[in-house]
Order: C-alpha cells, then structure tokens, then sequence
C-alpha cells in the first residue's frame, strides 16, 4: 500500500481508501456481521482512511461502521464523515445551517463511537446554497476545528466547478481538502484539470468512485444512473472488450485511479463484502497495464468526458 499527504493536513492515507456508503445498504441490502468484517479486512491489509456519512442508508452506515470501529485501536485510521445531506424514513433531507452542523458532527462522533473527527466535510454542495456553505456551514465547522473537536475541514461535490468557488470564496485555509467523484476514472479525468488551483493552496484532492457509480463494470450502470445512453453504450463496449482479453474492466478502474497519478491522494471505493475489499486491495498492489487504459479509452472514444446531469 502507498501513502500519500492529504494537502497539508499531515495525515498520510493510504492511496486506497474505504468508503462505508455501502454498509448503509445504498447499493443492496447487506449481512451486518459480513459488513464489519469488511471494515476489519480493510484496515488489516493497509487501508487507513474511512470516509462515511450519516446521508449513507441514513445513518445507517455511520452505525454500523460504529461498530465495526469497536474493536480497532483508533491509532489505526483516520475517519472522515460529513454533514448537509440526511434523511429519515427513506426521505431524503439537506439542513446547510450552522446549528445543524455542529449538533450532525456531535451525533456522528456518537454513532460511531469516537471523541474526534479527523476530517469533517460539507456533503454535495451542489445540493445547497454555496453562499449559505461559504458564509455558515463552513465557518461552524472551523469553530469547531479551533475548538479540537475535528482535525481537518473539506467539501464534497460531484462538480468541480462549485468546489472551486467555494474555496475562492473562504479564507484561506478555511477548506483543507476535497472529495470529487465520477472524475478521476477511465472514462473521465476532468479533476486534472482543477490540480494547479487545489496544488497552489495546499488543498488535498480525494478522488471517488473509480468505477464511475457503475458505468466501469461488468454488470453495467444501474437504472438510475444519470449518464447519457451513449456514454453508458460506450463503457458496455469497454467492458466487453476487457471481459474478452481476460482482464475485468472492473480490477483496470481500479488501478488507474490509484496508480496513475500520484498528485491524487486516494480514491475512495466501497463494499460490504470482505472478500471484494480484499481483492481490490491485491488489484491495487498490481501493476497498470497502461496499454489496456489507451485501449479502453479508445473504445469510450468521444463519449470520453461525457458529463450528465449534476456533474
């Protein structure tokens, strides 16, 4: 496992990182035992960093990743959850105030049963007011960094573009790191674009999604996924191609987003299944079969950087 140095936040993190989305049962249901033991999998073969958030299966993932924290010396991990976006009873919530931030962060450190959040971040911004993110989430936040509460401070958005306004919108050294999903992967790696901007404040990039919620698998993009048809025809190409030479586009995704550019921290992939954290794990540790990437992206062809809706 390789470690890298969030911006300047001085927490190395493994290069592959865990996210806890699916042990909220986001994707499907899950065995809550087989979810712990994937969280256990992960830190037991190198993975450092655990991103969460009480949106995730509405505060289920924060709940049992809880648990599964237990029994890990927390010496072991940073943790990163968030704050904006919730939900009850299978209802989707946004609350960007203040007060809810500062009372989100006490109930996440409950839920999972620590004292402290290494990284708290500002969850999909794109679904706020950036004024509201820029003039009080994050200002409530940073209060409760010069209070010791929380180490660090980040955003999360599917767009760049509303990341990058917010921060020029901060004072400097308000936002410490950012999460960007969708577009560090095969098929599109808009995120190289925005480095300079991030590199000249000291900004670390967390990258997520390596397979592009779906797109970059054998199995294809769900139903609900906001990619154009021709993108999403596109990868199913790739893929098929992948599946022919004997080579899952699934385990190549995975390895560009965390080998192909040491200038992004880590990448952030998520299974409640140990056995497939443990294997994504071996994929990382292999090497990138870089004429395989010009293929794939040769297939995607001009549907490379396609974006959809909110992206």
């Amino acid at each position: 496992m390789v470690y890298n140095e969030l911006g300047k936040t001085g927490m190395k993190v493994s290069n592959l990182s865990f996210g806890a989305s699916s042990l909220g049962g986001v994707f499907h249901d899950i065995k809550e035992q087989e979810g712990i033991r994937a969280v256990h999998t992960a830190v037991d073969n190198g993975i450092n960093f655990i991103d969460v958030s009480p949106y995730y299966g509405h505060y289920k993932a924060e709940t049992v990743l809880g648990k599964a924290l237990k029994e890990i010396p927390r010496d072991k991990y940073y943790l990163s959850t968030k704050v904006g976006r919730y939900g009850k009873d299978g209802v989707n919530t946004w609350d960007y105030s203040a007060k809810r931030a500062k009372e989100s962060v006490y109930e996440s450190m409950e839920r999972l049963n620590i004292d402290h959040i290494d990284l708290i971040n500002v969850h999909d911004i794109e679904f706020a007011d950036l004024h509201q993110v820029a003039e009080e989430t994050l200002p409530a936040l940073a209060e409760l960094r010069d209070e010791g509460v929380v180490s660090h401070v980040g955003i999360t958005d599917l767009q760049p573009e509303n990341i990058t306004w917010v921060i020029e919108h901060v004072p400097a050294g308000t936002v410490e790191s950012i999460l960007c999903f969708c577009h560090y992967c095969l098929n599109d790696d808009l995120i190289l674009k925005y480095l300079p901007f991030f590199e000249e404040r000291g900004i670390g990039v967390i990258n997520a999604s390596p397979v592009a919620m779906g797109l970059l698998t054998k199995r294809g993009a769900p139903d609900w996924h906001p990619a154009v048809p021709a993108l999403q025809a596109a990868c199913k190409r790739a893929a098929e191609y992948c599946e022919s030479v004997g080579y899952p586009i699934e385990k190549l995704a995975m390895q560009y987003s965390t080998s192909n550019n040491p200038r992004i921290t880590t990448t952030l992939f998520s299974s409640a299944n140990p056995e497939n954290v443990k294997k994504n794990i071996d994929w990382v540790g292999e090497p990138l079969d870089e004429q395989l990437v010009a293929k794939v992206r040769e297939i995607i062809g001009d549907q490379m950087y396609s974006r959809w809706k909110n992206s």
